[in-house]
């Protein structure tokens, strides 16, 4: 492993790359730790301080993907996140709406989608800036120093949604000119930022006498089981043969080559989670801005995070978004009509029934996958159901979308500085160099 690390920075191009990885993301850090406009820091440090251990789940919950962002109410409270719903919204525009696909296949239609996705991150970030809102109007007067209230609630929407725009190209860059995906890395930044501070709080409850020993052992014992399983479930796939006739050019006669259809077990990664909860957060935000209306009071009290209704509801959409999205992303009909147009076949299976045989096998492949993936999302409910005293910052890290993203974004990241070191010829991180990218 020694080796490996001194292969990485040796070649010129790969040091370079992760060295311009590393100084974005410490702009990111310094950014989510400049807070807003109008905000006296030393008395919101005071306030958060007495208010350890009474936050709701919700705003641990944003709080955590955001690396603390809203603890500081910094420039960057919102995180990348609203630019990830955007785009997987606009991934759900491409199966509905015709016109949009066609531009999506013209020559530069990629680059035309992305931008659409650019655009459309703008009103999103400022309906999820109501809920940094929602967290400034439980402030006290002290915190604030711009009189009246009106404008630092307007420059408030305006800084964090720009703060959102400059870590989306950021992100940009780090595809760019680093190592890794950046819109991936910028949330796993997040994510790793908080686990000190997780970690100290956990520490803190043992030493308090509020957690016993075994009990945060046995928690950690299954959070390394859990890994193993994400990282199980995460690399697993079908692989079905696929053999191709053989063909004729000029006088030449190409063999038939034998290849597999690589299926994965979870096709959707992350993404049916962050659409699940993008969802179930509406009805949250929409009690801060109409806290008069009955039903909406009605509603947010059900979907509840902590409630056993929002586990329900919650696993549901995910198996739902998972067979979903697996439909837009691997359509079995455009499989099918690749595979015939290559001269290609499934051994066994009528070529009029290749379509019918990938729809069965998706099927079947996809269940177990959303229902493990629906069960990682809820460990953390579930752990602060069972164990009230168990820091809720830590409990994120056990489950649910943070422990994909770590393993996700880490086997990504490895499989590409493992790419640059075979391409020059050196030793890799890992002996047999079977890491496999995967697209998050």
């Amino acid at each position: 492993m020694s080796n490996s690390l001194i292969n990485i920075f040796k070649i010129k191009e790969l040091r370079d790359k992760i060295l311009f990885t590393v100084f974005i993301l410490l702009v990111y850090r310094i950014g989510t730790q400049i807070p807003v406009p109008g905000i006296d820091f030393s008395a919101l440090k005071l306030f958060l301080e007495s208010q350890k251990g009474n936050s709701d789940p919700l705003y641990e919950y944003f709080n955590f993907f955001a690396g603390g962002a809203f603890d500081n109410m910094s420039i960057f409270a919102l995180g990348i996140m609203p630019y990830i719903t955007t785009s997987i919204i606009m991934q759900l525009l491409l199966l509905v709406i015709p016109s949009l696909k066609r531009i999506s296949e013209e020559e530069g239609g990629k680059r035309k989608i992305t931008q659409f996705t650019r655009i459309g991150a703008v009103p999103v970030c400022i309906l999820q800036s109501f809920l940094a809102i929602n967290f400034i109007n439980n402030l006290p007067e002290d915190v604030i120093v711009i009189a009246p209230k009106i404008l630092f609630y307007i420059s408030t929407v305006l800084v964090t949604t720009t703060g959102t725009l400059v870590l989306m190209w950021l992100g940009e860059r780090i595809t760019a000119k680093g190592i890794g995906n950046g819109i991936s890395l910028i949330i796993f930044a997040g994510i790793v930022a908080r686990l000190p501070s997780a970690l100290k709080q956990l520490f803190d409850k043992v030493q308090s006498g509020d957690l016993d020993i075994p009990v945060v052992l046995f928690i950690l014992l299954m959070f390394v089981f859990v890994i193993a399983l994400v990282i199980f479930e995460q690399q697993g796939q079908r692989k079905i043969p696929v053999n191709y006739a053989k063909r004729v050019v000029g006088r030449k006669v190409y063999g038939a080559p034998s290849t597999y259809l690589p299926l994965k077990i979870n096709p959707s990664g992350v993404i049916p989670i962050i659409f699940a909860n993008s969802l179930l957060i509406f009805p949250q935000t929409l009690t801060g801005i109409f806290k008069n209306v009955e039903w909406v009071g009605t509603v947010s009290n059900f979907l509840r995070t902590n409630g056993v209704p929002y586990m329900i509801v919650y696993s549901l959409m995910i198996i739902a978004f998972a067979y979903f999205y697996t439909q837009v992303t691997l359509n079995p009909i455009e499989i099918a009509k690749n595979i015939r147009e290559n001269g290609g076949s499934i051994p066994g299976v009528p070529v009029n029934k290749v379509e019918e045989y990938l729809t069965r096998v998706l099927n079947r492949i996809v269940l177990p996958g959303s229902i493990f993936l629906a069960f990682i999302a809820i460990i953390p409910t579930i752990i602060i159901n069972l164990i009230p005293d168990f820091p809720a910052s830590f409990a994120y890290l056990l489950g649910g979308t943070s422990l994909i993203i770590i393993v996700g974004v880490d086997l990504d990241t490895m499989s590409q500085i493992e790419s640059h070191l075979k391409m020059h010829h050196q030793d890799g991180l890992i002996k047999k160099g079977k890491i496999r990218s995967r697209n998050f």
